[in-house]
């Protein structure tokens, strides 16, 4: 009998919740002083999962200085997530080798420029963040395509295509540098 009568009683109870008065969304009302029935948030209010406090790792600078390093430990894990979000994004403009042939400049967009550019080559981990979150150029923003952490793992996949291919300038000093050699050795025989 107990049971019986808590079970009437609660769901009586949920039908005139769910059939009581109630505001639909931006409806008006004449409750409160400004007219709407939505209340506006609190200032400094954030939405859960989305405090920005780490400066560095959500925005590539500190201090409005681009950072050196990637924030993440790099592990091999990181640079495959990477490689794997670079194959998705990136591939199309950037080419497999982040060389800037990908398949738009084939098809007569503009090339994107080389990882292996000396100005990129030097660029800092926050640079290629920025851009990645930001744009550059004809190149759109990917924050909405791209996680933080996304977006820092492309970071350490393209240092590390940087990393597999010699500095082309450096190469071809080298290159003269044996050249000049050989002459040298073939003038004194």
């Amino acid at each position: 009998m107990g049971l019986s009568l808590i079970f009437i009683i609660t769901t009586v109870g949920c039908d005139n919740m769910r059939d009581g008065n109630r505001y639909k969304p931006y409806e008006s009302s004449s409750f409160f002083k400004d007219g709407r029935a939505s209340r506006p948030l609190v200032n400094g209010t954030v939405a859960r999962g989305f405090l920005r406090d780490d400066e560095a790792y959500f925005t590539g600078r500190m201090k409005d200085q681009l950072i050196r390093k990637n924030p993440l430990k790099i592990t091999d894990e990181l640079i495959l997530r990477g490689h794997n979000r670079y194959n998705i994004h990136c591939i199309v403009c950037h080419g497999p080798t982040g060389s800037g042939n990908g398949l738009v400049v084939e098809r007569g967009f503009n090339q994107p420029p080389s990882f292996y550019d000396r100005r990129l080559r030097q660029a800092e981990a926050g640079h290629f963040y920025d851009v990645i979150t930001n744009g550059r150029g004809v190149m759109a923003s990917y924050a909405n395509q791209l996680s933080p952490e996304d977006r820092w793992a492309v970071v350490a996949y393209i240092q590390h295509l940087q990393s597999l291919k010699p500095d082309p300038e450096a190469a071809s000093a080298t290159q003269d540098q044996i050249k000049d050699s050989k002459e040298s050795n073939e003038s004194a025989n």
